[in-house]
């Protein structure tokens, strides 16, 4: 196989499922950040790489389209590229499908290198940009993520929280998938249990650490999206926006 590409097969547990007995939303973005480590180190990008120039790799935007999710005991394969770099910011792409070829999400994602002392963000370098030629057509999606606006100011306050010891990484920051958990968290038993969500944007803005308190808001829009923004209460710093959009669930 192209070493340009990774691919890994991952079968859902029970307690990646949720009420509906189907992979939850954030247990697949789960997969899309260990599926990205695991290759970034194969690259000579991982960890440990940008740690020798006291430099770490942010997930900065992220985008999702999802067809459908499979049930406990089902087996996926994820599959997962660079597609070289934008302005600052590297790209890499994802596709998940059941072993019979039949899609199950494709996502996009847009990585920052920030230097770990000063947090400036530093220039892609050249071996990154010149996956740009190796990948020249090779898209999951037809967009990347994109800048998302704020919840309006007619939002509501879905939930109010603390970030505690299990939230977070190896950085001691929030993990990324976390704030998706927190949204989904949000909303009432009845809506998760009628509704599956079919596409996924998320802007990651700030960090957010130990003891923090977090206020989740929320607005929708006449297309059906709900924009979420997800705010740490005691200076107002509006850490993540997730724009969420859902479906009539059919099970």
């Amino acid at each position: 196989m192209n070493k340009l590409q990774l691919k890994k097969e991952y079968k859902v547990h029970v307690y990646e499922t949720g009420t509906d007995g189907k992979l939850n939303l954030f247990s697949l973005f789960n997969y899309f950040q260990d599926i990205a480590s695991l290759h970034a180190v194969k690259l000579g990008y991982g960890r440990d790489d940008l740690l020798k120039n006291d430099c770490f790799w942010v997930l900065s935007r992220m985008y999702a389209e999802i067809a459908e999710l499979p049930a406990w005991d089902e087996t996926l394969i994820v599959t997962t590229w660079p597609r070289g770099t934008e302005k600052l910011f590297a790209l890499r792409d994802y596709e998940a499908c059941y072993p019979d070829g039949r899609p199950v999400a494709a996502a996009s994602s847009s990585w920052l290198v920030v230097h770990k002392t000063t947090r400036k963000i530093q220039r892609p370098d050249n071996n990154l940009k010149d996956y740009n030629s190796d990948f020249p057509l090779k898209r999951s999606l037809q967009r990347n993520a994109s800048k998302l606006e704020p919840a309006s100011g007619e939002s509501q306050i879905l939930s109010e929280s603390r970030v505690k010891t299990s939230d977070l990484d190896i950085n001691l920051h929030t993990n990324n998938v976390n704030y998706i958990k927190w949204v989904i968290d949000s909303y009432d038993l009845e809506f998760i249990r009628k509704h599956a969500p079919y596409s996924v944007e998320i802007n990651y803005l700030s960090e957010s650490h130990y003891n923090d308190d977090i206020i989740i808001r929320v607005s929708g829009d006449n297309e059906g999206f709900y924009y979420h923004s997800v705010v740490r209460s005691i200076d107002d710093t509006e850490l993540c926006r997730i724009r969420l959009g859902w479906k009539i669930s059919n099970h």
